[in-house]
């Protein structure tokens, strides 16, 4: 059974590449708001609708101090061409060996069409300036997600 993040818990650290092939340290963005979301595949529907909606709300998120993180088992080339090709507006993180994804309780055991399988939870994290986690949710649907997100959080 994974391991799930509750509110209070010390959001686990980490250092990633991005899709330009520069790291990214969680740790180093202390003192702003994060928004960690994880992502089964670049270019797959849902995974689109979800990182093409966190795009057209990110002067909302810019305007509340919030920085967007995705994260997928993708490898940096493909996010590259993932973020040109739907022209994003977000960080995208490469995970290949799935070493975060497992700290933060977003890999393990799923239901796909009736069968259950490992994969890839799609989950949201809010991390606070402290680097404590504020909402963590797991296995959301894509469609509608960042709007109830923003929601949630009080953006609008």
């Amino acid at each position: 059974m994974t391991t799930r993040l509750q509110p209070g818990d010390q959001a686990p650290d980490f250092t990633l590449l991005d899709d330009h092939g520069h790291e990214v340290t969680l740790s180093d963005l202390r003192g702003g708001k994060v928004i960690v979301y994880f992502y089964p595949a670049a270019m797959t529907p849902g995974c689109t609708r979800e990182a093409c909606d966190f795009t057209a709300e990110r002067e909302t998120f810019d305007q509340s101090g919030y920085t967007v993180l995705g994260i997928s088992p993708d490898k940096p080339e493909k996010l590259a061409t993932f973020r040109e090709k739907e022209s994003l507006e977000l960080t995208l993180l490469s995970d290949p060996d799935k070493e975060v994804l497992r700290a933060w309780g977003a890999f393990g055991e799923k239901k796909l069409y009736g069968k259950v399988i490992e994969g890839v939870i799609r989950s949201t994290f809010v991390v606070d300036e402290k680097g404590l986690i504020e909402v963590a949710q797991y296995n959301i649907k894509a469609t509608g997600h960042v709007e109830r997100l923003i929601r949630q959080l009080q953006l609008s």
